[in-house]
C-alpha cells in the first residue's frame, strides 16, 4: 500500500477515535434517553422550584396590605395558621410558560418585569382550606359552600388580606350618642317607625334594637345625599351630627329580640333559602356585626321592597346588589316571609 494511503487511513482512524472520545466526554450520558434532547433535563426542570421571596420582600411596596395581613387570622403561628403573600399570589420568582419555562435560578423576579398573579376565582382558593370535609380539624373554620355563599366569590364579603374583616363593615362611632337626649328628638320619626321603634302596620322599618352603628351610617347617608328617599332625605338633612347619634342611640336601646330556638332557626333558614343571609343578618334576624342591620321585626313588604331596590341598584351595596340580583321573585317572597316571621318580643 502506498505511503500516502497508509497515512490517510491512519489520520481517519485518529480522527474517528478523537470523535468517539469527544462524544463520550462532551455529550451528556442521558442524551437520546427519551429523544433528541438531554434526558436528565426533564427531572431537573421538574425539581427546579420557584423562588419564594418572603413577606418582607412584599412589604417594601405593599406595607398597607402586609399590615392588614399581619393582624389577621392568616398570620397566627400559635394556632398553626400562617398564610403568606405568595401562597395566594404565587412566588415572586417563577418559571413563565411564555418564556419556555426558564429556570427559576435565572428567571424573572417581581417587580422587575414580572406581574404577580391576583386570584380571580377566590372561592376555589379559599375552599382548599375552608370547605367542610370529614377529616378536617374542627378548630379550622369550615363552611358548606352552597349554604354559605352559593356561587359568589369570597372577596365579595371578606377582605382578602384580613378575611375576618368584612367588606363594607362599619367601625363603631368614636363618640356614641345619648339615648336619653335622643328620646326627645324623635317626634318626626313616630308616624312611620312607631313610638317604641316597632313599626307594626306602619310604612317605615322597625328601628327598635337596631344596631347603632348602622343607624348612624344610614341617617348620615340620607343627610349627605348618598342615599335618597323623598321622606327621609329632608328629615335627615335637618339633623345635626349630634342629633343623628342621639336618635340612633335611643332606638338601639329599645328592645327587639327573637325568642326562637337556635337549632330551629338554622334549620328554618335553610328551608327558606336564607342560608346565605344568616352569615350577616343571623338566623333569627339579629346581625353578627354592628354595621349591618338587624332584620328581626321588619315587615314582609319592607324586606321585599328593600331586596328589589338592591337588585335594581337603587340602593348601592356591592354584596347586597350581587345577592339580590341572583334572586327571583319567588326567592324574595320566601326569604321576606321567613324574616318577617321573627317579630319583636
Amino acid at each position: 500500500m502506498p505511503k500516502h494511503a497508509v497515512r490517510l487511513v491512519l489520520l481517519l482512524v485518529i480522527f474517528g477515535a478523537l470523535a468517539v472520545a469527544a462524544r463520550y466526554f462532551l455529550v451528556d450520558k442521558s442524551y437520546y434517553k427519551y429523544g433528541y434532547y438531554r434526558g436528565d433535563a426533564v427531572m431537573e426542570i421538574a425539581q427546579d422550584k420557584p423562588r419564594y421571596q418572603g413577606t418582607a420582600y412584599c412589604e417594601s411596596c405593599h406595607s398597607d396590605k402586609v399590615s392588614e395581613w399581619s393582624k389577621s387570622v392568616h398570620n397566627n403561628p400559635d394556632a398553626g395558621k400562617v398564610v403568606k403573600c405568595e401562597v395566594c399570589h404565587g412566588p415572586a420568582g417563577s418559571r413563565d410558560p411564555q418564556q419556555h419555562y426558564m429556570h427559576a435560578a435565572t428567571g424573572r423576579v417581581h417587580p422587575d418585569d414580572l406581574k404577580m398573579a391576583i386570584p380571580t376565582d377566590t372561592q376555589a382558593l379559599c375552599k382548599l382550606c375552608h370547605e367542610q370535609t370529614a377529616g378536617r380539624p374542627s378548630q379550622q373554620r369550615q363552611i358548606v359552600v352552597k349554604d354559605h355563599a352559593g356561587a359568589l366569590q369570597c372577596t365579595l364579603c371578606h377582605n382578602p388580606h384580613s378575611p375576618g374583616t368584612f367588606v363594607g363593615s362599619l367601625a363603631a362611632p368614636e363618640h356614641r350618642g345619648d339615648a336619653e337626649a335622643g328620646k326627645g328628638k324623635i317626634a318626626t320619626c313616630l308616624d312611620c317607625h312607631g313610638a317604641n321603634g316597632i313599626s307594626a302596620g306602619l310604612p317605615g322599618p322597625t328601628l327598635a334594637g337596631q344596631n347603632q352603628t348602622y343607624l348612624i351610617a344610614t341617617l348620615t347617608e340620607y343627610k349627605t345625599g348618598k342615599r335618597n328617599d323623598p321622606m327621609m332625605a329632608p328629615i335627615a338633612a335637618a339633623m345635626s351630627d349630634a342629633d343623628i347619634k342621639d336618635i340612633a342611640a335611643y332606638f338601639s336601646s329599645l328592645k327587639c329580640k327573637s325568642a326562637a330556638n337556635t337549632a330551629e332557626q338554622t334549620a328554618a333558614a335553610h328551608e327558606a333559602g336564607a342560608s346565605v343571609c344568616v352569615n350577616c343578618h343571623g338566623a333569627n334576624g339579629s346581625s353578627a356585626d354592628r354595621g349591618w342591620p338587624n332584620l328581626v321585626g321588619q315587615s314582609k313588604d319592607y324586606i321585599v321592597g328593600t331586596l328589589k331596590a338592591y337588585a335594581g341598584g337603587q340602593r348601592p351595596n356591592t354584596a347586597m346588589n350581587a345577592l339580590a340580583k341572583g334572586m327571583n321573585d319567588a326567592d324574595v317572597e320566601k326569604l321576606a316571609a321567613y324574616y318577617a316571621g321573627y317579630s319583636c318580643k
